[in-house]
């Protein structure tokens, strides 16, 4: 059996595909179809809480600084040597590394390339996230930060919990949707930390970076898979 979305092998019977995250239509006998259940339940009550997610991903950071900073470093320079193209699945997989710290495993700059193993589902997303954010700001300014941090946990969502690039964009809206001006503000703080968010540097590690790694931003603490 193989993904009816991205043609790799699947387990028969299986509910979603290991490699893109796609749901699978299920034969449910002679002439019959069904679709996989929902790929998430969004947890509620997920406010923003700002100061105390930077203070708390910094500390995750601290702990394993040299391995941030030199990932931060490669980031740059493969997402600056091929712009676009590559830095969707770069940062799919920074958010792998981080997720990793938060599980109390220790992250690799390896972990980086963990995002190509989902290259068109993130490459796809970032080119929509970007033409998205680009209309809000070239139009008002702020609602470009409110796409963006609509769609801000779209990679953690694509990496971790193996989503397609729509269900995982689905998936980023309806977790800020409890709160748009909180999610919004602290996305604009990050910005303030460091304004050159789309390549961030390794001096502000705890700016735009670290902003991947705050604890409250554990993908199970966001979304409950399928029963």
């Amino acid at each position: 059996m193989y993904c009816q979305s991205c043609g790799s092998p699947v387990e028969t019977g299986a509910g979603f595909c290991a490699s893109c995250g796609s749901a699978q239509r299920i034969e449910a006998g002679p002439g019959a179809v069904t679709t996989a259940p929902a790929a998430y339940t969004v947890r509620t009550g997920g406010q923003s809480d700002t100061m105390r997610w930077i203070g708390e991903g910094w500390d995750v950071v601290k702990a394993d600084l040299g391995t941030f900073v030199l990932m931060t470093i490669v980031m740059m320079l493969v997402n600056g040597a091929v712009p676009l193209l590559l830095q969707g699945a770069t940062t799919a997989g920074f958010q792998a590394a981080c997720r990793k710290s938060l599980r109390g495993q220790k992250p690799a700059v390896g972990d980086l390339f963990e995002g190509f193993q989902f290259f068109a589902s993130t490459l796809g997303a970032h080119i929509v996230i970007s033409i998205l954010a680009f209309i809000g700001f070239v139009f008002f300014i702020i609602p470009g930060f409110v796409v963006a941090a609509m769609y801000n946990f779209t990679f953690l969502f694509i990496v971790d919990k193996r989503m397609d690039m729509g269900t995982a964009m689905q998936a980023s809206h309806a977790v800020v949707k409890q709160d748009y001006v909180g999610y919004t503000l602290f996305l604009i703080r990050l910005k303030a930390a460091n304004p050159a968010r789309r390549a961030p540097s390794s001096a502000n590690v705890a700016g735009s970076g670290v902003g991947l790694s705050l604890p409250s931003f554990e993908p199970d603490s966001l979304l409950t898979d399928p029963l």
